[in-house]
């Protein structure tokens, strides 16, 4: 029998299991943000990166800390938020690296399975990440170019159906994994 391995990503935040929650996903930090492991660490909860998103999509979350609310918006990677930190919770050290590793995620309540016309993620999306395919006698279905998704989040607010999320980008593979 072998023993199951978990990681710290894998268990309950503390707080979470003091206040007898399931285990809930972590909260989507600002672009640039540190890992999730050391962000707590080194953010202040100044609230400074908050005012400075012009897009009015970061928002206080739980103990806090900066959360990304995609209802509210988009993120437009202006990098305002990470400027106005003054610690290196949120730091943009290398230009070319991407802000984060998000990816738009079309879940099962989208309209297009219940045979509804609906191209409103597809139509939000400013870099024609999702795409719609045409099937017999289906209504166009979804499709999402995850290597050209930013996980701006632009799909999010204007889904009737509320079907389509941002999460964490699963790791890349290899062709050596099966």
């Amino acid at each position: 029998m072998t023993a199951a391995t978990t990681t710290a990503a894998d268990r309950p935040s503390r707080r979470a299991f003091l206040r007898l929650r399931r285990h809930e996903p972590p909260a989507l930090r600002p672009p640039w943000a540190a890992p999730q492991a050391v962000f707590s660490d080194l953010c202040d909860r100044c609230g400074d990166c908050l005012p400075a998103c012009g897009e009015g999509i970061l928002v206080r979350g739980d103990g806090g800390f900066p959360t990304v609310d995609f209802s509210r918006g988009e993120c437009t990677f202006c990098g305002d938020c990470a400027a106005a930190c003054p610690t290196p919770a949120l730091a943009r050290t290398d230009p070319a690296a991407p802000p984060w590793q998000l990816t738009a995620v079309i879940g099962d309540g989208c309209l297009t399975g219940l045979g509804v016309v609906c191209r409103s993620c597809g139509e939000a999306c400013p870099t024609a990440a999702i795409t719609f395919r045409m099937e017999v006698g289906r209504s166009p279905q979804p499709r999402l170019d995850p290597a050209a998704c930013t996980g701006c989040g632009a799909c999010v607010a204007p889904c009737p159906a509320a079907a389509v999320s941002v999460q964490p980008s699963p790791p890349p593979t290899t062709g050596d994994d099966r």
